[in-house]
């Protein structure tokens, strides 16, 4: 039975993870490789305006958007293969979990599962690196199987459908805004995260709060705190 906080607040009956900059801290390498690309091919973009942009949605919805903007650039056929495998390769070198994640991970006494903007290959091969799959295996959901990638609702309602919970009784963490947007058109409560490296502009999180983040935490010991107390704020 699911513990309720002092206001009668219950606690979620399952804990959805985004990966990229939640459970992996892997936003500024991977905005770093797609920055350094996008430049190779004439798009003057910097790093911290890819963040802005892009943080958080999947390079379907990027191409389109630099098609959009940037009409006269030719992006080469191949283009958005080898930034996924230069951003594996990245990876391989660099990429390491979430200081503490996995303890809080464990510690939980709820259903979790990941539902990330990342093709299942590199979801896979970033929670394989750093040790974390064995957590989630089983229960993992890409945007490549729904229709429409955050910030439509689309694969948070799918992770939910596939877990057997109600999206009402689902709690999301997410460190971007279109996730925020995702999380909050299912229906779904959501903290925001701001532990990774690409959040070092701004720890409060001020973007996320303001997209419906119910509570910005940047260090996961205060996890099992937040889900006592403070989801009765919502």
């Amino acid at each position: 039975m699911r513990r309720e906080d002092e206001t009668g607040s219950k606690r979620p009956a399952l804990v959805i993870f985004d990966c990229d900059g939640v459970l992996v801290d892997s936003e500024p390498l991977s905005l770093g490789t797609l920055t350094a690309a996008l430049n190779r091919i004439g798009v003057a973009i910097d790093v911290e305006t890819v963040r802005s942009r892009f943080a958080g949605t999947s390079m379907t919805s990027i191409m389109e958007h630099i098609a959009h903007d940037y009409p006269g650039i030719a992006v080469p056929d191949d283009f958005v293969a080898a930034v996924k495998t230069e951003t594996l390769g990245v990876f391989d070198r660099e990429l390491r979990a979430m200081a503490g994640v996995a303890a809080a991970v464990q510690a939980l006494d709820i259903p979790t599962c990941v539902a990330s903007s990342s093709d299942p290959v590199r979801l896979r091969h970033s929670l394989t690196l750093t040790g974390l799959l064995p957590l989630f295996d089983g229960r993992l959901y890409s945007s490549a199987m729904v229709r429409h990638g955050k910030p439509a609702p689309d694969l948070f309602l799918h992770a939910a459908a596939e877990m057997g919970a109600e999206p009402r009784d689902c709690l999301v963490i997410e460190d971007s805004v279109p996730g925020v947007i995702a999380a909050c058109a299912a229906g779904m409560r959501v903290l925001g995260f701001t532990g990774g490296g690409h959040w070092g502009h701004d720890r409060a999180g001020r973007d996320l709060a303001e997209a419906g983040a119910g509570h910005v935490f940047q260090d996961y010991r205060q996890l099992d705190e937040l889900l006592d107390g403070l989801l009765g704020r919502y």
